[in-house]
């Protein structure tokens, strides 16, 4: 990708800082120097909550033709579905081959969650949504549920549904948002708006689930200030986590064959480019949302490009060292809240101390 233009709209750029109490010697949230979830979950659980994925064979409305064909542009759930998934066994037997495989990787995590991640998992027939998600719980080891989907999959039945099995279960709904500009959105067919997404997170968050984001830097048409944009207007919402994920290239896909036969029409950002665009954003974004993700790796026979030189678990350290590099932190340019962009250590020791909720956003995939 070319060299990012410097950053111009006003609204974006820096506000006088706050007062800050000469008596800290350390930015908000420790050595990270961010919101980490993974912090968030071990001070609630004592270790580890897992994500066990499950298929359910759902689709999306912009396949079926109810708002379009083709699914979007940059989509292939191959890309994302882990190796030990087999959509075709029952959902007890994906949990069950699942857990195999994450009790080898992560011995001693406290707990698993199903998670129904591939296509919009609350669109199909209630009955259909209900039978897939009490199948989950039934299993012995499951103690909630992950739900990704769509802004415009999410009617108030099912948001209410969701809502009494938050009382008893963890439950986390990751709605994707992908991009905070309209017309991005069409171009890569979405079949969805911005207002769409920020109404479905509200309708979730007056119910009191917490909801998750997923967004993707570095989709075609996206600029530099409509990203650092995009920090703004989602710390607007009632989110309590948020995913980054970087555009990547993922075979079978138009926005994949666009690239071959123009690279210019889908410009794609080198780790150096993304991780200083990551702390660009992170500043800009609320200190209350909790990163869940900075990034995401498709499975390199699948992935065509970008081709980068770190692993997906380089990119915490990484940003860390930028934040660290230029003496920033998440919410240090954070325009909604002057206070909140240097928290107390009143404030961090309060949120540490919450009562555990079993309506909770998201956990450490």
């Amino acid at each position: 990708m070319n060299p990012v233009p410097e950053l111009v709209s006003p609204s974006l750029r820096a506000p006088a800082p706050a007062p800050v109490d000469k008596l800290r010697a350390a930015p908000p949230f420790g050595g990270r120097r961010y919101n980490a979830w993974n912090d968030h979950i071990k001070r609630r659980y004592g270790g580890r909550v897992q994500k066990v994925s499950v298929a359910a064979g759902f689709t999306c409305p912009n396949r079926d033709g109810t708002r379009g064909s083709g699914g979007c542009t940059f989509c292939n759930n191959a890309g994302f579905t882990p190796g030990y998934l087999d959509r075709r066994d029952p959902i007890a037997e994906q949990i069950d081959a699942g857990l195999r495989f994450l009790d080898r990787r992560y011995p001693g995590t406290a707990r698993f969650i199903a998670y129904f991640q591939t296509y919009s998992n609350t669109y199909g027939e209630f009955s259909r949504l209900r039978a897939s998600y009490e199948a989950a719980l039934a299993h012995p080891r499951i103690s909630g549920l992950a739900i990704g989907t769509r802004p415009d999959c999410l009617p108030d039945a099912v948001l209410d549904y969701l809502a009494e099995l938050a009382r008893e279960h963890i439950v986390e709904l990751e709605i994707g948002v992908e991009s905070c500009d309209d017309r991005v959105l069409e171009h890569i067919n979405r079949g969805h708006d911005h207002a769409c997404s920020e109404d479905a997170i509200r309708r979730a968050a007056a119910r009191d689930l917490p909801v998750t984001a997923h967004l993707i830097l570095g989709l075609p048409g996206e600029t530099r200030a409509g990203m650092l944009a995009a920090a703004a207007r989602l710390s607007a919402l009632p989110l309590q986590a948020l995913k980054l994920h970087q555009l990547q290239l993922v075979r079978g896909t138009a926005m994949a064959r666009d690239w071959q036969r123009d690279p210019a029409t889908v410009p794609l950002f080198d780790e150096q480019e993304y991780i200083a665009l990551l702390a660009d954003f992170v500043e800009r974004l609320s200190p209350d949302i909790l990163l869940q993700r900075l990034g995401s790796e498709v499975p390199p026979a699948l992935k065509l490009a970008p081709h980068w030189n770190i692993r997906l678990s380089e990119l915490a350290p990484r940003l860390t060292a930028e934040l660290a590099r230029r003496d920033g932190w998440q919410g240090r340019l954070y325009v909604g809240d002057a206070q909140a962009a240097w928290p107390s250590s009143a404030r961090i020791a309060a949120a540490q101390a919450t009562p555990e909720r079993t309506a909770l956003s998201s956990v450490a995939g």
